[in-house]
Order: C-alpha cells, then structure tokens, then sequence
C-alpha cells in the first residue's frame, strides 16, 4: 500500500507579478507549493487574498492547477497582492511590491493550526513577515509544527523588508536555511558570521549558520551556477544546468521544492542538489513561476536538460 503523499505548505505570501508579458500568479510560498505539487507531493498555500477580482482569479488558477483553497483567507479589506516586475537583458528580475496587500494580515486560526500540525515541510520567507500581524501568524505557525516537521527558511530578502530581528528569529524556527550568495553575504553583516575567506568561505559559513541554529541543512544558490548543500557533516556542489532562460522569476522556489520532495524522500545530498537544480533550470525555461505541467511529464521534461 503506498504511502499518502506528503503534505507540503507554502506559507506566506500570494500575488500577482506583473511582468512585461503579462499577468502572472507568484509569490515564493504559492511558486514552492504549486512545484511541490508537480512532484507528487499535496502542496498548500496558506495566504491572505483580497475579496476582489483578483482573489477570485487566484482561486480560479490555483483550482486549475489542481490545488486545493481550504487555506487562503479571504479578506473583505485589503487588496490581493501585486508585484511590478521588471526584467534585464538576461531576464533576472527586480521587483516593486505594493504594500498593505491582503497577504500582510493573515491571521492565526483553528483551521491553520491543524494544518501546521499536519504538515510534513513547511516553507517561509522574509518578506511575509514584513508587517507584525502577518510575522506573528508565521511564527505561530512554524511552533505548532511537529518537532519531525521541515521547516524551511527561503530568506528571499526583497527591497527594505527584512531585519536582523526577522532573520534571527525565522533562523531559531527553521531546520533548513535556503538563500543565494548575495544573501549569504547579507547574513554574515547582519548575524555577525564568522569573516571567513578563500574558496571555503561560503561552507564556513554554512557551517557556522548550521551549528549556530541546530539546522538539518544550509543551502546557497548560483543562479545558472549550481548550488551548494551542507549538512552537519558533509557538503555537496553541483555545477547547474544551462537552458534557454525565458525569465528567472520563480526559479529559487522551484530549486527550494526539488530540495524539500528529495529530502522527504531520504535522499543523498547529490539527489537533493541534483533535482533542486533541473527543477530550477525547468521553471527559468519558461515564462512566469508557474509553467504548465508538460504534455511529456515532469520527470521525462527535467531528464532532458542534461
């Protein structure tokens, strides 16, 4: 008898990235469960939407999807979040975020905390906590996850929303720590890191972040350049695969759930790196965070880049 498919959450934010090409649903949290979901795994999106017509979009996509809306809270105030993208000649992304969006008054419920008790991974980021009502919920939802639970910190950090004090803190709640090189150096001003130097300094510092806050595992991201894992023990590189990159929008988030589904599944470091690596390349391939499942499979489409 196979075992039920783990259930994967998404907790944050949910919005709409207006790109030059068009209207398209994003958000990190909503970007990893939607890839969680093409793995196999029940992905959720726990977020605030507006009661507006563009909350009823995001309903009508994420029904389309075949994911599930017991979890977005509707709120009869605030707008559905958008985002203003732009994008460079190489299709890396900046970003404008409007703030006071539904998303940033997601309150602590019944309903969620037995969500956060049943879920098996869990991912957030800093953004969702930029505003105190919506840092609290997250907060209460990572303490009333089981102690087995994986409780990822993508630390995303967007323009001016992010503080020493949500790091420290998210750092103290979350088993895994995802986030690129840039990011890394940000943390290592803000925690006061250790100010190591040559090719080993970022597994130093890895190093240091996992013994710092008792981390499962610390995961830096190079773009097209691969990525580096390190557990307690042990790290891993992996050079990342090249494609034709449509936009990078949502491609750290489909790295994030190609890192979650494999250390569900118990696999190596290499595993782990090697499917968070096509499931990144695979998104950046195609426009937005959220591609169509291909017509010849995920797994046939990933086994294609290399």
């Amino acid at each position: 008898m196979n075992a039920p498919p783990a259930i994967v959450v998404g907790l944050g934010e949910i919005l709409w990235d207006l790109l030059p090409s068009g209207r398209q649903l994003g958000g990190a949290p909503a970007n990893f469960a939607y890839c969680s979901h093409l793995l196999g795994n029940r992905g959720i999106v726990a977020s605030r939407i507006g009661s507006d017509d563009l909350g009823n979009e995001v309903r009508r996509r994420l029904g389309q999807a075949g994911i599930g809306q017991d979890f977005l809270q509707a709120d009869p105030t605030h707008p559905t979040g958008t985002v203003n993208v732009e994008l460079d000649y190489h299709g890396q992304p900046s970003y404008d975020i409007t703030e006071g969006a539904a998303w940033d008054f997601m309150e602590w419920t019944d309903r969620w905390q037995a969500l956060a008790q049943s879920a098996d991974a869990v991912c957030f980021g800093s953004l969702a906590q930029r505003s105190p009502g919506s840092g609290a919920t997250i907060l209460s939802f990572l303490e009333a996850t089981r102690h087995d639970a994986v409780r990822v910190f993508d630390v995303n950090l967007r323009q001016q929303f992010y503080s020493a004090v949500v790091i420290q803190s998210s750092l103290q709640r979350a088993n895994v720590v995802k986030l690129n090189h840039d990011e890394l150096l940000v943390l290592r001003n803000l925690m006061g890191l250790g100010a190591a130097a040559g090719p080993d300094a970022e597994v130093l510092m890895c190093q240091e972040l996992i013994a710092k806050f008792e981390l499962r595992l610390a995961c830096v991201t190079y773009g097209a350049n691969g990525s580096l894992i390190c557990d307690r023990e042990n790290t891993h590189r992996h050079p990342g695969f090249h494609v034709a990159v449509s936009d990078t929008v949502g491609a750290g988030d489909a790295f994030t759930a190609g890192l979650v589904h494999a250390l569900l599944s118990g696999e190596s470091l290499a595993a782990m790196n090697d499917l968070a690596n096509r499931m990144g390349a695979w998104v950046a391939s195609y426009p937005g965070a959220m591609p169509r499942l291909p017509e010849v499979g995920l797994e046939r489409s990933l086994m294609r880049l290399g």
